[in-house]
């Protein structure tokens, strides 16, 4: 028997190529027989699908046709991002030339834990970093998995250079902020009320004028369920005079940040000690490519450690780099290379030429809600998210419409609860989407609303 080639080295390349060709055919075919955003049936017909596509999981013998065929049946049962009636959460479709990057992340198999094995890799990272941080105001930048973990490390910094912290943020804060502080055994986080889907500055004022120690404030620039932003100069202004440090999580609005259009919406931003950025949103990578901005390099110190065998203090005295400190992970993948790739392939005009055409679309798709006599608008769109419902329609009917065209696999629409009621939600991430693609979605939703 001989051995499996491997993807990189020598024959590295001569060996993918055929496998490309499988790979490209598979998603080709797995995506017409979806025919539409989402498969159609449900959980039980995708599963039943997936176990007969699968049967052994790890058979006595090989099977050559399982990359074709596992390829198939993902992409078949997939909820296809690019599909412009995927619409659900902020989850992009990402740009060709940055899923070619991660193709050759794979394969290279850089680990960033140790120069030695990740030479360029490395040098680039730190590049692509300072700049990113530069963009958002502040002095460096790790990359992270996400949003998820660039705010649970915003808190651990915190922790770390007051010697202890508590958290106060919004009611409509991402659940990994809240969930970040139980992790790091904080106390009880304090929530204020954010009536109108942001922050009320009256509200924050009067929560940092009782408690005492140290305090973090998460502000939010990009909420989940509405993509609004807080009022961030105020908030800043009440952090600094009451001795609070300020986060802001940015992971979906620190895309605008590549628009002069939509950039002053961010005003602000440079006033946080840390900023939570996320190139999986607005930025249209594979995930995962997420980043946390620090005002103050120091504050990773946190971070160091010492390993004798990836750090040992007489290579760092030689001049080999120390990487440890860069995370929290040990083993990771160079996630920089596709975002470099895309900076440059891009650059600022190209990223905010997308960035702008979402956000149209997003007013677009508004304007045919609110000139449309059986639906209702929530607010205008302050990114590229629109939240809508039927007129006259309960809660659970909107639930129920929701869930009809999951099951069918017509169309993926989130959904949100703001002002006590709920909301379908429509994220707008795909920069090819058309006018006549707004209205569909639109007549799709009508068409499953009872009457």
């Amino acid at each position: 028997m001989s051995l499996p080639p491997l993807a990189s080295g020598p024959e590295g390349p001569g060996a993918l190529r055929p496998l490309l060709e499988t790979v490209l055919g598979a998603l080709e075919q797995g995506a017409r027989a979806r025919g539409g955003p989402l498969p159609a049936g449900g959980p039980e017909a995708v599963a039943a699908r997936v176990r007969a596509a699968v049967g052994d999981v790890l058979p006595p013998e090989g099977d050559p046709d399982a990359l074709r065929a596992l390829v198939h049946t993902v992409a078949e049962g997939a909820a296809d991002p690019a599909d412009p009636l995927c619409a659900a959460h902020l989850h992009c479709p990402p740009l060709a030339v940055a899923t070619a990057a991660d193709l050759a992340a794979s394969a290279l198999n850089p680990s960033l834990d140790s120069w030695d094995q990740a030479p360029a890799a490395s040098e680039l990272e730190a590049l692509v970093t300072r700049t990113l941080a530069q963009e958002a105001g502040a002095a460096d930048a790790l990359i992270t998995t996400g949003g998820t973990e660039s705010n649970q490390l915003a808190l651990l910094l915190a922790r770390e250079a007051h010697g202890g912290v508590r958290l106060v943020c919004g009611s409509h804060a991402h659940h990994s902020l809240t969930r970040a502080a139980w992790l790091l055994g904080m106390p009880e986080p304090v929530v204020v009320p954010a009536p109108d889907g942001t922050l009320d500055p009256a509200a924050l004022k009067a929560v940092l004028t009782e408690l005492r120690g140290p305090l973090i404030v998460a502000a939010g620039a990009g909420t989940t369920d509405a993509g609004l932003i807080d009022p961030l100069p105020e908030i800043a202004d009440l952090c600094a005079a009451h001795g609070a440090r300020l986060h802001i999580d940015a992971a979906y609005g620190g895309g605008l940040l590549f628009t002069d259009l939509h950039r002053p919406k961010l005003t602000g931003l440079e006033r946080a000690h840390t900023v939570t950025l996320d190139l999986h949103k607005l930025g249209w990578q594979p995930v995962a490519a997420g980043l946390l901005a620090v005002h103050d390099p120091r504050d990773l110190r946190a971070l160091r450690q010492h390993a004798d065998y990836l750090n040992a203090d007489d290579d760092i005295e030689a001049g080999l780099p120390d990487l440890l400190g860069r995370s929290p992970r040990t083993s990771r993948r160079p996630d920089v290379l596709k975002i470099a790739v895309t900076l440059k392939t891009l650059g600022r005009t190209g990223l905010g030429t997308l960035v702008d055409r979402v956000c149209a679309r997003a007013q677009e798709f508004a304007d045919l809600v609110l000139a449309h006599p059986a639906f209702e608008l929530h607010a205008p769109p302050t990114i590229s998210t629109v939240l809508f419902r039927p007129v006259g329609a309960s809660d659970d009917t909107v639930a129920a419409v929701r869930r009809t065209l999951l099951q069918d696999g017509r169309a993926v629409l989130g959904r949100a609860r703001l002002g006590g009621r709920l909301w379908l939600k429509a994220t707008l991430l795909n920069p090819h989407g058309r006018p006549g693609d707004l209205a569909t979605l639109l007549n799709l939703v009508e068409g499953s609303t009872p009457r």
